[in-house]
């Protein structure tokens, strides 16, 4: 038997708008910044700023989840948010000790910083997957 995926509700729709408008807000920053970095056409005060701007939305996505948690008045959708950032922070804080220790020691490279962001997203994707599987909702 299908059955039809449940509607979104009001605190959903919110955030499903935030992180969309944020995402668009992201790469709209993003592909400037890489352009005039690339053909350095910015520097001293003003450079940092082109840096910092991209940055900016993903931090304000950070917090539509948070808020996103504080708004879901459905206990059960709220446990499954939780649930599903806890998986992403402690995938993000696994993967980042590991790699901090093994540069340190010289064995592998740096990397930039904001791959934490990067993992702790694709985190928040497996906790998704966990969600699915333990509560078998494949809708």
């Amino acid at each position: 038997m299908e059955t039809l995926p449940m509607a979104f509700n009001p605190a959903q729709k919110r955030y499903n708008k935030r992180v969309i408008g944020l995402s668009l807000l992201y790469a709209a920053l993003l592909l400037p910044a890489v352009w005039l970095f690339k053909h350095h056409m910015v520097t001293g005060p003003l450079a940092w700023v082109v840096a910092i701007l991209p940055a900016l939305p993903i931090v304000a996505i950070f917090a539509a989840i948070g808020g996103y948690i504080v708004e879901e008045t459905d206990e059960y959708q709220r446990m499954l948010l939780i649930r599903q950032t806890l998986y992403a922070s402690g995938f993000m804080l696994a993967i980042i000790t590991v790699w901090g220790f093994l540069e340190s020691f010289d064995m592998v490279g740096h990397i930039p910083a904001y791959w934490a962001s990067v993992l702790w997203f694709a985190g928040l994707g497996l906790g998704r997957c966990v969600n699915r599987v333990t509560e078998g909702n494949w809708s």
